[in-house]
């Protein structure tokens, strides 16, 4: 038995599962046939024909989820555009509206060119990408072709206006210039006991220019924008009549623009899909985006009247779901390399901490579960046996936190890291230096920039929502909620002893996150007990 669970860790099936599931920790259009619907119908609320806020964490399923909602409704010959709103990281508004109008056309003309006249005889085409061929006949050519290139035109304008940048760039140039020169001739003029006074000057005339120069260009592609608003809702009413049906936008990770510009790009290509045949599929997480935004007008699209959400954060609060949910994952891997049942090669141990370690984020599991087996083979057996146990678990959880670090700084500006870090340090020294526990409470009424923070903190996956619902002894009438800290805080290199891990997900450790020194931020008040 020893030997063929040896067999097994250093088995080629077992290199076959691992470069399967390396290969799925990014999201891909080839990925989809390794699809698992996070929840029942969850797949069918994306293709449906309402507008939808997708909220996760990284690596929750988002992007997989719009990709395979792409993809099934390409094989139906639903037009679609797939843009990823990372590639838009740092740009000011009205440009990055700009450069996302440009990818969102240029999607559709691509898909126009492509899967809207690829007839289903093409397998090179339908097999490859989706497995299987379209039952809809594929679009008239001529129709086709005159829409793309009407699309083309948009999109040459929009480059034109976009780049419009350059051109102020030049003016305010030519302006700085002549205002130094001004600047020269005035200090010439007064002598050099005023050189300093003058040259302060020309600097304050420089600086009011360009800014006046950026301030018009900024105006004039925001009413360029709005200009062409109708020409924009024209082609999707076109893309309606040639399809004979309706069309669909995925915008994905919108956290990655700026919060400040996220209501006002919603808010434009809302008003391209009302009463248009377009549905927007947004993917997003969930504290860190501005969906919409109070006004007059009010900017956005308000959940519950304009569009609906769906959530894919299956937390450790559902730890049992959360479980089945992951164990199909790695299971679908495993049978395509041959490799079933999966404790031939994980313990119920290991799996457990997986699903602990992962915080029930899809990929995290899939990669701390390929760092585990890397960590299994390292220790070749020994008196811990031969299949991937929680010990290595704990071991590359803790090396997976460089990876979440580097993650927390590509997700969050500079401005926002500042804070965020502090917070993290208060809730790990709170819990592992004063209290000695994995898991912390806090007030589900309480307010403040902290209670912002944290929930950032767990969107960011180095806190984890437990228990939402928890009454506390001594605290009649309050209701508090649950998050354990990060795995990776207290295994592997960082590895605490005799830290109290709260096995919060069993009915016996109820009474264990109910004590009042628990409650987070600890207050400065006399608190007996706990």
């Amino acid at each position: 038995m020893r030997g063929s669970d040896q067999s097994v860790i250093v088995s080629s099936g077992m290199e076959t599962l691992l470069t399967l599931v390396e290969e799925a920790a990014r999201s891909t259009r080839e990925g989809v046939k390794h699809f698992v619907e996070p929840a029942p119908g969850t797949l069918r609320r994306a293709i449906s024909k309402r507008h939808h806020i997708v909220f996760g964490r990284r690596g929750s399923g988002k992007s997989s989820l719009l990709r395979k909602a792409a993809a099934d409704l390409t094989v139906d010959r639903r037009p679609i555009a797939h843009v990823n709103l990372e590639a838009f990281k740092g740009h000011s508004y009205p440009d990055v509206l700009l450069s996302i109008l440009i990818a969102t056309l240029t999607e559709f003309k691509n898909w126009m060119d492509s899967a809207a006249i690829h007839p289903s005889t093409r397998k090179t085409f339908w097999e490859k990408l989706f497995g299987t061929t379209p039952q809809r006949p594929s679009f008239n050519r001529k129709a086709t072709s005159d829409l793309s290139n009407t699309i083309s035109t948009h999109i040459e304008a929009l480059n034109r206006e976009l780049h419009r940048t350059d051109e102020a760039d030049l003016t305010v140039k030519s302006g700085s210039e002549e205002s130094e020169k001004n600047s020269s001739s005035l200090k010439s003029k007064i002598g050099a006991s005023a050189a300093s006074i003058s040259g302060e000057s020309g600097c304050e005339v420089s600086q009011k220019f360009r800014e006046e120069v950026e301030e018009k260009y900024k105006i004039s592609k925001i009413d360029f924008l709005h200009r062409r608003i109708m020409e924009f809702q024209r082609i999707f009413r076109q893309i309606a009549e040639i399809s004979e049906g309706d069309s669909y936008l995925f915008l994905d990770d919108l956290y990655h623009i700026r919060r400040s510009d996220q209501a006002k790009v919603i808010d434009y290509f809302h008003r391209l899909a009302k009463d248009h045949n377009l549905w927007l599929k947004i993917g997003t997480i969930r504290h860190r985006t501005l969906w919409y935004a109070h006004g007059d007008p009010p900017i956005g699209m308000k959940l519950g009247d304009d569009a609906d959400e769906i959530d894919l954060d299956l937390t450790l609060e559902k730890y049992s779901l959360a479980k089945e949910f992951l164990r199909k994952i790695l299971r679908n891997f495993a049978t395509t390399a041959a490799l079933m049942p999966l404790s031939s090669f994980l313990t119920d141990g290991a799996e457990d901490r997986l699903v602990l370690a992962s915080g029930g984020v899809a990929r995290d599991f899939l990669t701390i579960f390929r760092r585990s087996v890397d960590v299994a083979r390292e220790r070749k057996g020994g008196h811990r046996g031969d299949k991937v146990g929680a010990e290595d678990v704990n071991a590359a959880a803790g090396e997976y936190d460089s990876s979440k670090r580097e993650e927390f700084k590509r997700d969050t500006l500079d401005d926002d890291d500042v804070g965020l870090q502090a917070e993290f340090q208060n809730v790990r020294n709170f819990c592992l230096d004063k209290n000695n526990t994995n898991c912390f409470l806090m007030d589900k009424d309480e307010i403040g920039d902290h209670v912002k923070l944290v929930h950032e903190l767990v969107d960011l996956k180095f806190i984890h929502l437990v228990k939402s619902r928890v009454t506390v002894s001594g605290r009649p009438g309050k209701i508090f909620e649950a998050y354990m800290l990060d795995l990776s805080q207290y295994s592997g290199a960082r590895k605490r002893r005799n830290v109290e891990i709260v096995e919060f997900w069993k009915p016996t450790s109820t009474e264990a996150l109910r004590r009042k020194s628990m409650i987070y931020p600890p207050r400065l008040k006399a608190d007996s007990g706990g």
